[in-house]
């Protein structure tokens, strides 16, 4: 089965993480960053403009690629069980934030990200993320999504 190529975009609002609440689908319930699937036709780039738009109403400001992984789940029970992502951040956001069907979104502070609400490979990746590295990676989750059950990240690729 081939990986589902998505993405991930987490701008950044006055030293603030503009996170979503998920409100549907794979991490209902979840901390994460504005995201999903790359459409055919589309750049990943692309897809992330698109899906912070469609989920907060708002353009994502200075994009910029910081990460790829794979992301799977050990038993493979979930549909969409492998995602290869392509990670992105970004300088702030060109509107105010609205709450969608998909999203409610929340900002915490950088220094503070709230990682127990998250998915538990965020808080191996996500402060290389922070502090302006570059990463690719690979993170298996139990069945459950819980607990990593194994990861491997290089820190400081270049991406073009």
């Amino acid at each position: 089965m081939q990986a589902t190529e998505a993405t991930l975009c987490h701008p950044v609002v006055d030293d603030e993480m503009l996170l979503i609440r998920k409100q549907r689908g794979l991490g209902a319930g979840k901390l994460v960053g504005p995201g999903g699937k790359v459409e055919s036709g589309e750049t990943p780039r692309e897809a992330a403009r698109r899906e912070v738009r469609e989920e907060l109403r708002v353009d994502p400001v200075g994009l910029e690629k910081r990460g790829e992984f794979d992301f799977h789940f050990r038993d493979g029970t979930v549909d969409d069980d492998s995602m290869y992502v392509h990670v992105f951040a970004a300088d702030g956001v060109d509107g105010e934030p609205e709450a969608t069907e998909e999203a409610v979104p929340e900002l915490h502070p950088v220094s503070e990200l709230p990682y127990g609400e998250m998915w538990i490979d965020d808080r191996v990746w996500l402060p290389h993320l922070v502090t302006g590295e570059t990463f690719r990676g690979e993170f298996v989750l139990s069945d459950d999504g819980e607990s990593l059950v194994r990861y491997e990240m290089d820190i400081g690729v270049e991406f073009e």
